[in-house]
């Protein structure tokens, strides 16, 4: 029998293997699906996970549009911005934002706030890429389906 080992193997960049993966948004509730997203998108779903290096795959989201809230957050959810000026700090609600012109920044924001701020998380969120409609320009990668909304009853909100 093999002793175990008392070092822990690190990947090196050049070894990292990305995979391509799509995830339809429809009718999925923001939290849930974003945490799922950032996982995905640190590499913590690999055995090869190390913290310092970006090991993750690409993560393609489709209907990113037809997110969902539960309870009152949809008219309660303030997304904050500040102009810089004094008392120049200005908000939104997530209705506004999932009705205005970009409504995937809703999904897009709450992926962000859960990958680490930097270098690594700016390349880890350059793996992500989101659509409003059901076309993506991402075919050739050969995307592999993953189904959010079988894992968990809670995943999807109905009507």
């Amino acid at each position: 029998m093999k002793a175990l080992s008392k070092t822990t193997k690190s990947i090196r960049p050049q070894d990292v293997e990305k995979a391509w993966h799509i995830i339809d948004a429809n009718g999925l509730v923001v939290g849930r699906v974003a945490t799922i997203i950032a996982n995905i998108l640190r590499g913590k779903h690999k055995p090869s996970y190390t913290p310092h290096v970006d090991c993750g795959d690409h993560v393609i989201v489709i209907n990113a549009d037809k997110v969902r809230f539960t309870g009152n957050k949809l008219k309660q959810k303030t997304y904050y911005r500040h102009t810089g000026h004094p008392g120049g700090i200005k908000g939104v609600t997530a209705e506004k934002v999932l009705e205005g012109q970009f409504p995937e920044r809703v999904l897009e924001k709450a992926v962000e706030r859960m990958v680490p701020r930097g270098p690594l998380g700016r390349d880890q969120m350059r793996a992500l890429h989101l659509y409003n409609g059901t076309e993506h320009p991402h075919d050739g990668q050969k995307p592999t389906m993953l189904d959010i909304a079988s894992k968990n009853r809670k995943n999807k909100v109905d009507a």
